[in-house]
């Protein structure tokens, strides 16, 4: 089966969950003989069609900017959807599965399957609906029409969570036109990389972090509240150490505000990471912190689980992040607000018996998930659709 992937974003020039999600199964996939295409921006040099790691990558268009003053870009958006459908109509493709957000490319892509009798698959990584108001303001309008227009050109969606899936049923989108396949991870790859300074023991004192973040830094991660919290908890914990991990358009006011607060000191900007290097900063740590006001489902959450670290994240409506954890079991769920997120983190890094019951409860829940499971129940709908 040919079988083709269209996202701007990928990876590993670009690291997000969406970008993970589409190398994982797609490497998978070809593995198991399918022909895998992914259609993107052009992230590389070199040809504008390359080969990497069983798949073929296809460079639409040259390497822009995502975000533009901390917003996904529009024009980005709009000119990867048109490059798309010329690049699209070259081949004939079994199955195109297209991830929903920007948009955009979601019209061209249901074009292509029309004109070219080819099913697709519209990936819905979040369900923003009236977030888009808080986005951008009373220009959210458009943006909210645009989503719901896109749901009601496709009668065959995957969402990556219950928690989306939930959220894509409240736009209309009938329930029986919705699968549910979650992200996974490699728990057999997690096992084997040992964490930062190499260090074998699971005992909290011999942690490198405190706290350990991970994901672009965008304004909704909320990343500020997070400091403010490590610039709180410094005066119980003079020698706290929090790493943050990523890059993004809100770098340099975090490291501003870190340097206002006081707490330059306590922590360490990373910027992106090789996949292996995050895996061992996080197994280092003693609890990852995720302040997100939106995640369509929160992969760096589970890869904590599978590194046996607990999570502490925010109730917010948006955050589907706080449906993988449970509350006082496997992590804790609070406000977003730093006073709460510190008292979070205390109870996680104060040295107690329950400690490692919680650590346990990370690890066992984190075994739920693997990437072969995703990609058993995704090969059965595509089979389905082909």
């Amino acid at each position: 089966m040919k079988i083709a992937f269209v996202y701007d974003a990928v990876y590993p020039w670009v690291k997000g969950g969406a970008e993970m999600r589409i190398h994982e199964l797609g490497m998978r996939l070809s593995s198991q003989g399918y022909d895998v295409h992914l259609f993107g921006i052009k992230w590389w040099e070199g040809g504008d069609v390359i080969e990497y790691e069983g798949m073929t990558l296809h460079g639409v268009c040259k390497a822009r900017e995502l975000y533009v003053a901390g917003r996904r870009s529009i024009s980005e958006a709009l000119l990867f959807s048109v490059k798309l459908f010329p690049a699209l109509m070259k081949e004939k493709f079994d199955l195109i599965d297209v991830s929903v957000f920007p948009y955009f490319s979601c019209f061209t892509v249901k074009l292509i399957s029309v004109l070219k009798s080819s099913p697709a698959i519209f990936t819905w990584h979040e369900v923003w609906d009236d977030y888009w108001y808080e986005y951008m303001g009373k220009a959210g309008f458009f943006g909210k029409v645009i989503e719901k227009a896109v749901s009601k050109i496709s009668d065959n969606n995957i969402a990556v969570s219950d928690w989306t899936k939930k959220r894509l049923e409240a736009l209309g989108t009938p329930e029986n036109n919705i699968m549910v396949i979650p992200n996974g991870i490699d728990f057999k790859r997690i096992s084997g990389i040992e964490p930062e300074g190499g260090l074998n023991s699971a005992g909290l004192d011999e942690k490198i972090y405190d706290i350990i973040f991970a994901g672009r830094l965008i304004k909704e991660k909320n990343v500020d509240v997070l400091i403010k919290a490590v610039a709180l908890l410094k005066a119980d914990f003079p020698d706290i150490r929090c790493c943050i991990v990523g890059d993004g358009p809100e770098k340099a006011a975090l490291v501003e505000l870190a340097r206002k607060l006081e707490v330059s000191e306590n922590i360490k900007f990373t910027g992106f990471q090789e996949y292996g290097a995050l895996i061992g900063k996080v197994k280092a740590s003693k609890v990852l912190v995720l302040p997100s006001s939106r995640e369509g489902f929160g992969m760096v959450v589970i890869e904590a689980f599978a590194c046996g670290v607990p999570v502490v994240t925010v109730r917010e409506k948006y955050n589907a992040a706080q449906g993988l954890v449970e509350d006082g079991v496997d992590g804790l769920v609070v406000e977003l607000e730093e006073k709460e997120i510190a008292k979070a983190v205390e109870k996680m890094i104060e040295k107690s018996s329950g400690n490692r019951k919680v650590s346990e409860a990370a690890f066992n829940k984190a075994e739920k998930y693997d990437w072969d499971e995703a990609l058993m129940k995704l090969e059965n709908s595509y089979e389905e659709l082909a």
